[in-house]
């Protein structure tokens, strides 16, 4: 990729707004593709040369850092008015340089809801692809907790059958590999950071360029590619006139074109978690474990190993609920004690896992206050099926650490330490919800945008980011992510050259 020169042209063939997992992925696959045409990565945020993004175990310092958006949700009324955290990656490789790596495709079911073009056969091609660049394996020396949970239901997990283990990752030697590091570097790309687009500009329906924050208004011939995630995406249509007519004139800005799907359907992964600490369990800080930790960064530099090679998440589970059918549930399990009340890191050892929904019926929105602030609504537990089914899950979660063979090492629950009567796990629910920090499907195919990934009525613009997911997958969304991305390099290419 190549840095800005002073005096840069403000004109390029195509622009993709936005470095995360997608867009890094899409930019460096149209450049391969296209190697005629003159291509522009706008990024918001800085670079990903930082040890806190190499170091697997680094993610923890950076969620709230200056490399997160930090976006927190509306009030959700289902859990009695909370605000619930919503991380997302500003740097090169967005949320994929500050995530735990986990790697899964979901189920091959999950695409049957995407429509045409965008079946399992269509899309394994992609993933396939990919993974021949990224190169996902499984994690090297997991935790003693994290492989003896593969004891239970046998590994590696799947979210195609009930299964537990340590979980595959994309990292490299010891250190975090992300799709900047696989399709971007190298590449004749000119990767533009610190440019927060603010909207595009457009003439009869066609794009001409984006206008950044700052006010450089940047070109492009071909045409836009929005990458700028499932926040930022519908942000930036919005901000251009393109969304909901009624909630834009709300807001003062001129409608362009009515697309009444950009914003809606936004939905994640809720999740909801046990905590579990006894000195001589798992990782923390005690007086015994002091020498770990101040070797740990030698042995990282050294070898690539030690604790902050750990990506946290080191292990999981798929779960089937009461009916006993395909997994419903996804357990994540850190072998790390984190606190459960002001700090997260604090004194003591243990372990933690969640547990979430994989296929959630709630739906929530991103939308523009009026005065054109992101406001942002999960919706979480809208659907009180949904709630329903966590009950199960945070029950099956508990069964799985029972049934784990922790040995000494196992510890017990000390939060919520509550029994699984419903009201219990009500409030536990209600005090403790969050999300698995998969937020998709705010520019859904077939309501934003169509199977080629073109926005629908512009001329010149795509979508491809987990925006376009008109259903999440049944597992963490960053392989998936850089799917799309891939996978949307070929379809602009395409429509590019029939022109």
């Amino acid at each position: 990729m190549r840095k800005p020169a002073n005096g840069l042209a403000k004109t390029f063939d195509l622009i993709v707004v936005g470095g995360g997992a997608a867009g890094a992925t899409c930019a460096g696959r149209l450049a391969a593709q296209n190697p005629t045409l003159s291509i522009a990565l706008l990024e918001a945020g800085p670079s990903d040369r930082h040890p806190l993004v190499r170091v697997p175990f680094g993610l923890i310092w950076l969620m709230g850092s200056q490399r997160d958006w930090a976006y927190r949700t509306v009030p959700q009324t289902s859990l009695g008015g909370r605000c619930i955290s919503v991380p997302r990656g500003k740097m090169l490789g967005g949320s994929a340089s500050m995530n735990s790596m986990v790697w899964f495709r979901g189920r091959a079911d999950d695409y049957d809801h995407w429509g045409p073009g965008w079946g399992w056969d269509d899309v394994r091609p992609h993933f396939e692809a990919v993974e021949e660049q990224m190169r996902p394996a499984p994690l090297r020396d997991p935790h003693p907790l994290s492989a003896a949970l593969e004891q239970v239901h046998g590994g590696p997990p799947t979210p195609e059958t009930v299964s537990s283990g340590p979980f595959i990752v994309n990292i490299k030697n010891g250190q975090r590999r992300s799709p900047v590091d696989a399709f971007l570097r190298g590449t004749n790309v000119h990767v533009l950071k610190g440019q927060h687009a603010r909207k595009l500009t457009l003439t009869n329906g066609r794009i001409q360029g984006v206008e950044t924050c700052g006010g450089d208004k940047i070109m492009a011939r071909a045409g836009v590619v929005l990458s700028a995630g499932t926040i930022g995406t519908p942000q930036i249509l919005m901000q251009s006139g393109l969304g909901p007519a009624n909630m834009l004139r709300n807001t003062g800005i001129t409608l362009q074109h009515d697309i009444p799907g950009v914003g809606a359907n936004l939905h994640d992964h809720p999740a909801v978690a046990v905590h579990h600490e006894r000195r001589g369990s798992g990782r923390g800080l005690t007086f015994a474990q002091l020498p770990l930790w101040a070797l740990a960064p030698f042995q990282w530099l050294v070898s690539g190993r030690g604790p902050l090679a750990s990506n946290t998440v080191e292990a999981g589970a798929f779960l089937s609920g009461k009916d006993g059918v395909a997994p419903q549930f996804q357990v994540h399990f850190v072998p790390t004690r984190i606190g459960y009340g002001k700090r997260a890191i604090g004194f003591g050892a243990g372990y933690y896992a969640d547990v979430c929904l994989m296929q959630p019926r709630s739906r929530g929105s991103m939308t523009l206050g009026t005065d054109g602030a992101v406001q942002i609504d999960l919706g979480l537990l809208s659907n009180r099926d949904d709630r329903v089914k966590l009950r199960e899950g945070l029950c099956a979660l508990r069964a799985l650490l029972r049934a784990a063979p922790f040995g000494q090492r196992s510890a017990p629950e000390v939060f919520p330490a509550t029994g699984d009567d419903t009201a219990a796990v009500d409030a536990h629910i209600d005090a403790r919800l969050g999300t698995a920090y998969h937020p998709v499907g705010t520019c859904a195919i077939g309501a934003v945008v169509g199977h080629d990934l073109a926005v629908r009525g512009i001329r010149g613009l795509w979508v491809a980011d987990a925006s376009v997911m008109p259903r999440i997958t049944s597992a963490n969304t960053n392989a998936p992510s850089i799917m799309i991305g891939h996978r949307a390099a070929r379809l602009i290419t395409q429509q590019i050259k029939a022109k």
